[in-house]
């Protein structure tokens, strides 16, 4: 669909899928790549490792020979850096904000940033926005907080920025009845969620869309992004998840097309949404809370949709916290905790194989899905290879390190991409001179 727009040459004449999203060209945690590494090591088969000033859930993007990461540093300062993809050293790193706080294992510089190919946008927990050159040329900042309300995310803000055909998208599902939050600047009744819509040449607004939901209080929130479609009907479609629904949104003009609810059956409070929606043609998958089900949802409808498009539900091993992958035509759905990989039909819901990853450690980050594998990384940097095919098979586990390992696998040039704690490993052949 996308996949043009992100391709680049490499360095004597290789031609490369670029990392530009968080989940990678094509918004579902699969690329085209191929020829990439199954065995390796901290030392073995790895290009060069590069040290981060801290550690973040944020995901590498990857564009030619720059690579960014969103960091925090020792002085709880929030960085972009921008790294050379030949042999890792930091080309420049950029302060954004300032003021960087954990909360549990989270931290204010989660979200990931993005990339075009000629600037780079990034946004942090502080309500930070900015966009640079290639070079660590500022060309615009903008502070969310001030602008419309620090925002009131129990865990602090997730929610990686989108550009989606020539427009810069930035959502902010937050708690709007937070009135227990000492460092509030809104009132209650001044709070607002929304997905805001700009220019990245200019980082000014071109609209902002106030989204309802009858949610209570942290119900109300979500660490997921947006994320695009191109619809059958031929509009261009914004998705998001959180607030107990998931919607649809114009791209041009953030109406809401739909909203489906059953997110959050119970009506419980304190059921807030991690994981991004996920499009399969023409299916758009979203995680309900709390060990509640999957869902597949017909896309293409128009109002309150909950009783006439889902098209199907997956409640035996379901995701709290973990993105499902798209790839070759099948669904992957992680559940984190119990270590469960589930292969779907996306289109019907049908279970093609189900098996325990074998580790016993927590899964946090995405997986993601190239050359005919997926590759799943552990909070304790534990990597486990496994085959994308009709049946299941672990073909390698290999242990990283590090702690608090929330950031997903990135993939370009024949390379993987992985953030294992304080450290960012290039893992394949070295990129040609």
């Amino acid at each position: 669909m996308l996949a043009g727009c992100f391709l680049a040459a490499m360095p004597g004449g290789l031609r490369a899928e670029n990392w530009a999203h968080w989940r990678g060209p094509f918004f579902n945690g699969s690329t085209t790549e191929t020829n990439l590494p199954l065995t390796w090591s901290t030392t073995e088969n790895v290009a060069w490792v590069s040290p981060l000033p801290g550690v973040s859930g944020g995901t590498p993007i990857v564009w030619g020979d720059r690579i960014f990461v969103s960091s925090p540093d020792a002085a709880k300062n929030l960085a972009l850096l921008c790294l050379d993809r030949k042999d890792g050293k930091v080309l420049w790193q950029k302060t954004v904000a300032e003021g960087d706080r954990d909360n549990g294992r989270n931290n204010m510089a989660s979200p990931s940033p993005v990339t075009d190919g000629k600037s780079v946008f990034v946004i942090f927990g502080t309500g930070d926005l900015a966009a640079y050159d290639f070079s660590g040329n500022e060309l615009w900042k903008r502070q969310l907080a001030r602008d419309y309300g620090r925002f009131t995310i129990k865990w602090h803000y997730g929610s990686s920025p989108l550009l989606f055909e020539g427009k810069l998208y930035v959502q902010v599902l937050e708690n709007m009845s937070a009135s227990d939050d000492p460092q509030a600047s809104q009132a209650k009744s001044d709070r607002e969620a929304y997905l805001l819509c700009l220019d990245p040449k200019t980082g000014k607004n071109l609209w902002r869309h106030v989204r309802l939901t009858d949610a209570r209080e942290e119900s109300q929130e979500a660490y997921s992004s947006p994320i695009p479609v191109a619809s059958a009907s031929g509009r261009s479609e914004i998705i998001l998840v959180g607030g107990n629904y998931t919607t649809a949104h114009s791209a041009d003009t953030g109406e809401e097309l739909w909203r489906c609810g059953g997110l959050n059956a119970h009506d419980d409070p304190y059921w807030r949404i991690v994981p991004s929606p996920v499009v399969a043609d023409g299916i758009v998958v979203s995680c309900a809370p709390k060990r509640e089900p999957v869902f597949g949802i017909r896309d293409g409808g128009k109002g309150l949709v909950t009783d006439s498009r889902i098209a199907w539900t997956f409640r035996e091993f379901p995701s709290d916290d973990v993105t499902p992958l798209y790839y070759e035509k099948k669904l992957f759905v992680l559940d984190g905790d119990k270590q469960m990989l589930t292969c779907l039909d996306p289109q019907t819901g049908e279970k093609k194989w189900q098996r325990s990853l074998g580790l016993r450690e927590i899964f946090r980050a995405s997986p993601t899905g190239a050359d005919g594998k997926l590759y799943c990384i552990s909070e304790k940097g534990t990597v486990v290879v496994v085959s994308a095919g009709d049946e299941f098979k672990v073909l390698a586990t290999i242990p990283m390190g590090g702690e608090r390992v929330r950031s997903s696998i990135a993939v370009s040039g024949g390379q993987l991409f992985i953030r294992a704690g304080l450290n960012l490993y290039c893992v394949g052949k070295r990129a040609i001179d």
